[in-house]
């Protein structure tokens, strides 16, 4: 697709930039308090990442957890000098520093950025480890890692191993580039697949002394520049290609726009590469002379990074549903937060057990990502707030698939679910019923039991609001419609364990005098569910919604 079928697009992003958070309404000590730790908590990212060549954490994460500081310094007027690379010690000196890069927000930064600017050029920004490769008459003559920007550690051991590095040039020149070591992916895909811990892998094998032949030939390298070369960029990646760097000239493109910024960030995001990246870099294709270059973000170039495939959102509150058969899961009230163009309010935690382990408070931090791209999912506690606020849970052996038949205190939500579970499609499928439905009839005081609405009629329906004429109408068509159910519809509707290949013909007597033995004689039912089915019959509960149905003439009852 043409690079200007995406202005459209790109201008709606322009339109309405991104909103600044709110500031946190903490007191002073408090503020400290969460500042210290989540400083703390990325002095240990950078100390692993840059010293040990260990990634603890998505970049995603990284950077959201550095703007979040950022964000709460500048609330409470607390800013601190910040150098990530404090713990670096490497000895090597680079012979032209390494610049790093400032990462644009979102369209609004990018068309800020490109403003004014002659002669930009994007490539992908290729997820790997950063390097320096000094050349001495063509041969290769040291290797080393980007360390603090100034200095760095020896790989050259390791680089002489890497096939991808040309150890000798097509010249015989003095040459010094920089460039990036890959973890070599086929046909890779980043939007579906995501980084696969690629720039990880590759920094944990170049900080290792026992480097493979096998290893060694799956660390790919692309150069991204060439500080003493040509002037201009296609200049230099034509020189590099002659020397025999041939793979940045395959992946640069002239940027007229900010619709042709856009196209290739959407080109590279789902197209099939042989790395992982993690964005797009623009870059001016003059820049001044490398003796000038600082171990900072330059002004000549920039990162626009793909959409979060993980977010950082605060927790607000956690509440705790309960499902129809007891089941107890958390759930969390997020910071509305976005992730892949998605709006995310909620997460649930699947299972109280897991709660408990993550021990999850309002206030802590915690990593989400999109299941199948769709559904929100819970990763990880990422930061937890330095005050503990105290969470009321539910106790796991109070709810069963035998508890709350009835609305009462602590049952509310289990109890809908058994009203939604029968209305529903697997239950008597009845049209225009849903948990609204019953949350009105709950909230009016109309359901004490789970067959109460069998005798709601249009009078009783009028007073309760939420329910116009029409409305009214369907809806006691539809309630009516219940008593006409096979028994079999009916027992499922009222939450039958699962019968496998069981008879369940009827009456209701004939099924509740079975034996549990008898139960696990049948096809398909086992110890567990026999006892299951013949406690289900035995309920005093269960009997009394039987007891309601024979009253009103279902049959099988």
């Amino acid at each position: 697709m043409p690079p200007f079928l995406y202005t459209l697009a790109c201008l709606l992003f322009i339109v309405t930039p991104t909103q600044a958070a709110p500031c946190p309404d903490w007191p002073t000590e408090r503020a400290r308090a969460e500042i210290v730790a989540l400083q703390q908590q990325i002095d240990t990212w950078d100390d692993s990442y840059h010293r040990l060549g260990q990634s603890q954490v998505t970049d995603a994460l990284y950077d959201q957890s550095r703007a979040q500081l950022g964000q709460w310094r500048r609330c409470f007027n607390l800013e601190a000098p910040d150098d990530p690379l404090r713990t670096v010690d490497g000895k090597v000196p680079h012979p032209v520093a390494h610049t790093g890069l400032d990462k644009l927000k979102d369209a609004h930064a990018v068309q800020a950025w490109l403003h004014g600017r002659q002669d930009v050029w994007v490539q992908p920004k290729v997820d790997g480890v950063a390097v320096t490769l000094v050349y001495r008459e063509g041969r290769l003559h040291q290797a080393i890692s980007r360390g603090d920007g100034l200095h760095g550690h020896d790989w050259t051991v390791n680089a002489c191993k890497i096939k991808a590095i040309p150890q000798q040039l097509r010249q015989p020149t003095d040459l010094v580039v920089q460039g990036e070591l890959y973890w070599r992916l086929n046909t890779h895909v980043q939007a579906s697949s995501g980084s696969l811990n690629a720039r990880g892998t590759v920094a944990g094998l170049m900080a290792r002394s026992n480097l493979t032949a096998q290893e060694a030939s799956d660390i790919g390298l692309f150069v991204w520049d060439w500080p003493e070369g040509p002037q201009t960029l296609p200049e230099r990646e034509r020189a590099l290609a002659d020397l025999g760097f041939a793979e940045p000239g395959r992946f640069s493109h002239p940027v007229h726009g900010l619709a042709d910024a856009q196209y290739w960030r959407d080109h590279w995001y789902h197209a099939s590469l042989p790395f992982a990246s993690d964005g797009i870099v623009l870059r001016q294709s003059r820049r001044p002379p490398a003796a000038r270059w600082q171990a900072r973000a330059p002004f000549w170039s920039v990162a626009w990074k793909y959409p979060y495939a993980q977010a950082l959102a605060e927790v607000r509150k956690v509440h705790f549903k309960v499902g129809r058969t007891g089941r107890i899961t958390p759930i969390l009230e997020l910071e509305p937060t976005l992730l892949d163009d998605r709006r995310i309010r909620r997460v649930s935690v699947s299972s109280l057990e897991r709660w408990t382990d993550m021990d999850i408070r309002p206030g802590d931090q915690v990593a989400i990502s999109l299941a199948g791209l769709t559904i929100p999912r819970l990763d990880a506690v990422v930061l937890r707030s330095t005050e503990r606020q105290d969470v009321s849970a539910p106790a796991a052996a109070d709810y069963h698939f035998l508890s709350c038949w009835q609305p009462t205190l602590g049952c509310e939500s289990q109890f809908l679910a058994r009203m939604t579970w029968l209305s529903g499609k697997q239950g008597l499928a009845l049209p225009h019923v849903g948990p609204g439905t019953w949350q009105k009839l709950l909230a009016a005081g109309r359901l004490d039991t789970m067959l109460d609405w069998l005798t709601l009629d249009a009078a009783e329906l009028a007073n309760i609001a939420g329910f116009g004429e029409r409305s009214s109408a369907r809806l006691l068509d539809s309630l009516h419609s219940a008593r006409q159910r096979p028994f079999r519809q009916w027992l499922k509707a009222l939450g039958l364990p699962p019968t496998g290949e069981a008879r369940l013909e009827g009456p209701w007597q004939v099924l509740a005098e079975r034996s549990t033995e008898q139960w696990q004689a049948e096809a398909g039912i086992g110890p567990g569910r026999a006892a299951q089915l013949s406690a289900f019959f035995r309920d005093p509960q269960v009997v009394a919604l039987s007891e309601q149905l024979r009253a009103a003439g279902v049959d099988g009852f």
